[in-house]
């Protein structure tokens, strides 16, 4: 009598929740495999055997017999006193004293599972909170595998035959091999039994941590907010970590948890904020005057090794010396000896409170101090982050190559430019295009031949360029201190003994630094952080004062004045480099009329434009440094290792 009564209590629970998706016009029944691929495919199905699956990835029914038996929650819905309503009774109280252990049957489909036997113990298992369930599986693979859907299908596939492991679920592509990064193993590594145990046990915590912290209320996955943890904490912290601690650093970080949940996760800031005007009273009345804001940069390496250390620190100089009676600024730099999250402790201990990073490298650690002090603005140069505890700021340094790009198109007689780039990460995708652009534009049958100094060095990728017969070149944003890169800055003619600099991009890190400062003195950057819940980039341009070109002796007059009108424009937010509609290599058209780009688009490009010969190398292909770079910030392209699986081999 108990057990009818108990099925009616659970019926009664799946009646509710048809009738509550009936009232939002959604289906309240399980899908049916056979509606969603053609019941012939199964017979052509992978049989991976009897393993242990997830219970929440079983979603549907291979056929449509027990659609309206079940809620979408596999809740049992028919009337109580039916042969139904008995073995379900019957079966849940096997469960109860011996658990369920015959295996049940099902198709999986894109990282999903349909049953064909055992509907009812699927029901019971999930009503009990059952976490896995012993299933023979046949995979259904996906007749189309270029949709966004499929592909990220094709990830996980290659991640689950080293790992094993097919309970998490990660939503963006490239998350799978980025998890592995930050595990410390590659991605064609078999896991060992005790790897996947323990893997499993960092799950478990981290899910029911997560869990009580309120993450049902989110649409991520917990794979997706796992992956989050990690890349602040770190594996290994999160392996030896007990429910308790995870809790606590949840709630530390947990507006960068629900980030993940945004489409427009990123809030651009184009142009300096306007300064805060002094009201009258403040005029009148005699104020004490604040302490002085302390600031500290984090370098990767001495100032006089590099250039583009070398800029940033002649960019605090600038505002020190404009700012001196409001800002007092000090320089920490890792040198390799000690670890860079030491030092940023370090830089926060001594009362900074506010820390350039000036490197994308940094940009992990950085999270984790802006997580851990909240008390402490953190700014990372580099674009296209979606975090929310770290600012970071970029200027917009594709519009300069547009002007390069329209010089060297006007000056070539061969219509054959080059183009040497340092990293393939957002922004720098955006300036190769701007250049063949800005280049085409001038000369419509120019083309432009790219090339990779972190592939193989600027001096020997302009010295490949230099044999296919091409000397007129666009090399790096900013000067290097190696001896075989300095002939590797700028747009330039490059011959077989002459070098002849032409133009030059001019990053004014003193002006940037100079507005950042002023911004968060009046605390407008702090207002802007208070009123936003997505990421803030500052991306700011020429129009800003922070970007500029300069031109060389050797550059002819009328080409300055050529390159002035394209400036100018700029400038004034006339000009647009990046005017629709354009082809892209692969022949694929980019707007539909003459309209311009959003800036988010432009971030994004992960594509070349028609007339750049040479293509985004694979990640296997980068130096270490340009590995650390493209791990950081780079585009999905660079991510993808030269050996990476085919389907077929999948």
């Amino acid at each position: 009598m108990q057990q009818e009564l108990y099925y009616k209590e659970v019926m009664k629970l799946g009646q509710k929740e048809v009738r509550s998706k009936t009232a939002k016009n959604e289906n309240p029944y399980l899908p049916a495999l056979d509606e969603i691929v053609p019941p012939e495919k199964a017979l052509t199905g992978i049989h991976l055997g009897v393993i242990q699956i997830p219970v929440w990835f079983i979603v549907g029914t291979k056929t449509a017999g027990r659609l309206n038996a079940f809620t979408t929650d596999f809740l049992p819905i028919l009337d109580e006193g039916t042969e139904f309503a008995d073995k379900w009774e019957a079966l849940y109280r096997s469960h109860i004293s011996e658990g369920i252990r015959e295996p049940i049957k099902v198709y999986e489909y894109l990282n999903r599972y349909y049953v064909e036997e055992g509907n009812k113990r699927v029901s019971v298992l999930k009503y009990c909170g059952a976490y896995s369930v012993p299933a023979d599986v046949t995979r259904i693979m996906p007749d189309d595998t270029a949709g966004e859907e499929a592909q990220l299908y094709l990830e996980y596939l290659e991640f689950n035959r080293y790992s094993k492991v097919n309970f998490i679920e990660l939503s963006k592509r490239g998350a799978y091999r980025e998890l592995l990064r930050l595990m410390g193993k590659s991605f064609d590594e078999y896991w060992s039994i005790e790897e996947q145990r323990r893997f499993s046990g960092a799950y478990y915590y981290f899910e029911k941590a997560y869990k009580e912290n309120g993450g049902d209320k989110l649409k991520i996955t917990i794979g997706d907010a796992m992956l989050t943890y990690i890349r602040i904490y770190g594996y290994t912290e999160l392996q030896n970590a007990g429910e308790a601690e995870i809790r606590i650093n949840l709630r530390k970080m947990w507006e960068e948890i629900a980030l993940n949940e945004k489409d427009d996760a990123i809030e651009l800031k184009t142009a300096p904020p306007e300064e805060k005007k002094q009201s009258v009273l403040s005029k009148v009345l005699p104020i004490a005057k604040p302490a002085k804001l302390k600031v500290a940069f984090i370098y990767d390496t001495l100032p006089e090794k590099s250039g583009w250390v070398s800029d940033h620190e002649a960019g605090r100089k600038h505002a020190q010396t404009v700012l001196g009676d409001k800002i007092d600024t000090s320089v920490y730099i890792s040198d390799g000896e000690r670890d860079l999250s030491d030092i940023l402790e370090q830089a926060i201990s001594d009362s900074n409170k506010l820390v350039f990073t000036i490197s994308p490298r940094m940009l992990n650690t950085s999270l984790r101090a802006a997580v851990e002090h909240p008390e402490t603005v953190i700014m990372n140069c580099s674009l296209n982050t979606t975090h929310r505890y770290v600012r970071t700021y970029y200027p917009r340094m594709y519009e300069v190559k547009f002007i390069l790009g329209v010089i060297a198109g006007s000056l070539t007689q061969s219509g054959r430019l080059g183009y040497v780039c340092d990293y393939p990460i957002y922004g720098q995708i955006a300036g190769i295009n701007a250049f063949a652009l800005g280049a085409q534009m001038a000369n419509p049958r120019t083309k432009v031949f790219l090339e990779w100094s972190s592939v193989k060095g600027a001096k020997e990728a302009a010295l490949d360029l230099n044999r296919q017969h091409i000397h007129l070149i666009s090399s790096q944003d900013t000067a290097r201190f190696s001896q075989d890169d300095r002939r590797s800055f700028g747009l330039s003619h490059i011959g077989h003994d002459k070098t002849d600099l032409l133009a030059v991009p001019v990053w004014k890190w003193g002006v940037y630094y100079e507005r950042i400062l002023r911004s968060v003195l009046d605390k407008t950057i702090i207002d802007e952080y208070d009123h936003t819940a997505r990421a803030l980039n500052y991306y700011w341009g020429m129009s800003a004062g922070v970007v500029d070109i300069e031109y060389a002796p050797a550059l002819p007059l009328p080409s300055r004045r050529y390159a002035d009108f394209f400036r100018s424009s700029l400038i004034s937010g006339v000009g647009k480099p990046f005017l629709t509609p354009f082809y892209t290599q692969s022949g694929e058209i980019i707007g539909s009329r003459q309209s311009e780009l959003t800036l988010e688009q432009i971030i994004s490009m992960d594509y070349l434009v028609d007339n750049v010969i040479g293509r985004i190398p694979t990640y296997d292909e980068l130096t270490e440094v340009g590995r650390e770079t493209v791990d950081m910030v780079g585009i999905r392209q660079a991510r993808i290792k030269a050996n990476q699986k085919t389907e077929v081999e999948l």
